[in-house]
């Protein structure tokens, strides 16, 4: 870029930067800062309690709120603080050039309020709720989707030309080439992830499975009926939350992912940590997946239970090296953080309105 810039960058309001176990925008948003300031960008971070990051940290509310993620009271009284402090640096005459947004809606339906302009990261799924969302409110933002699936899922009267990918630091994530006999399954315990189906597949295919996740209270119930009468301690394994160190050490030690999420999934950062760490990914063929997983390079693409059970035994023909080499040029932060910063300077251009779609 000509120049550094002045960016606000707002992180969801429930978990700090950076996430203490799961938390995948989170880690976004601590990679993104960090190497924006690396870059000579002046960069305020306003976040959740606890937040740490290079960039200036602005703790908005009072306490963060893990078991409560998306509720929208939290979420509008977490935004209407940042908007007030983005309002008064201008009044003193040091207005930001850029707002970057990672909350899931309201600062995307106020950001008409702002004269500055507003980039929006697409970190959900295109719902019901979402597309309505986003047809009443996505003109107000340039809207950045993860993947090139994701751009496609984009609802009529939606424009969304922009895609860049969430990003990796592959210097934080060890390679390992030896690797044990369990599979692993990482991320929150609920259906929509699937570790019910994770531990058919590896069952199916005789195979021990670490199964690793927070269980947040609206799915105890799941975890209770579906999960929790598999567990054995030996072959089916829970192991609780992973905080960073723990888990970067799961995925480099493990035989392979498994990733049996049956919606489209706008991207699915485990799959580039794992690919990080040598470790091979077999996912269901949906959404992102295609784009982060080559079938029968790094990892496998199948169609269901039955498919991930069968390329279990697979997971051997698979070179470790060419895991972390396939996600190194493509989600490294080096390269995500450019895409970016070329994206700043776009709509820093252009007053950062998103074109409305005819029809």
């Amino acid at each position: 870029m000509d120049r550094p810039l002045r960016i606000a960058v707002i992180a969801p309001p429930w978990i700090p930067v950076p996430p203490p176990g799961y938390g995948g925008i989170e880690e976004v948003v601590r990679l993104l800062c960090g190497r924006l300031v690396a870059c000579g960008h002046d960069v305020t971070l306003f976040a959740a309690p606890g937040a740490r990051s290079e960039a200036r940290v602005v703790e908005v509310r009072d306490e963060p709120e893990p078991d409560n993620v998306e509720h929208s009271l939290v979420e509008a009284d977490h935004v209407g603080a940042v908007f007030d402090r983005i309002d008064a640096a201008r009044v003193d005459g040091r207005p930001f050039d850029v707002i970057h947004d990672h909350c899931p809606a309201v600062a995307l339906a106020m950001a008409e309020r702002l004269p500055e302009p507003l980039v929006h990261t697409l970190h959900g799924p295109f719902d019901e709720e979402r597309t309505q969302l986003y047809r009443r409110h996505g003109r107000k933002a340039t809207l950045v989707a993860l993947s090139r699936s994701q751009c496609a899922e984009v609802p009529d009267g939606v424009v969304c030309d922009e895609v860049v990918p969430n990003p990796i630091d592959l210097e934080e994530w060890p390679f390992r080439e030896e690797k044990d006999d369990a599979l692993l399954f990482i991320g929150r315990l609920d259906a929509d992830k699937g570790p019910d189906r994770a531990i058919a597949a590896a069952r199916a295919a005789g195979a021990p499975l670490v199964v690793a996740g927070p269980v947040q209270p609206e799915n105890e119930d799941f975890f209770a009926s579906e999960v929790e009468p598999a567990l054995d301690g030996d072959a089916i394994r829970y192991v609780g939350p992973l905080d960073g160190d723990a888990k970067r050490e799961a995925f480099a030690r493990a035989r392979g992912l498994l990733m049996p999420i049956e919606w489209p999934e706008p991207f699915g950062l485990v799959m580039v940590e794992a690919l990080a760490t040598g470790t091979p990914v077999i996912a269901f063929d949906r959404g992102a997946a295609p784009e982060i997983v080559t079938d029968g390079e790094n990892g496998f693409l199948v169609d269901d239970v039955d498919g991930m059970a069968a390329a279990i035994p697979r997971l051997a023909e698979i070179d470790p090296r060419r895991c972390r080499e396939s996600v190194a040029e493509r989600f490294g932060v080096d390269a995500v953080c450019a895409a970016y910063e070329r994206l700043y300077a776009k709509v820093t251009a252009a007053g950062g309105r998103a074109p409305v779609a005819s029809g």
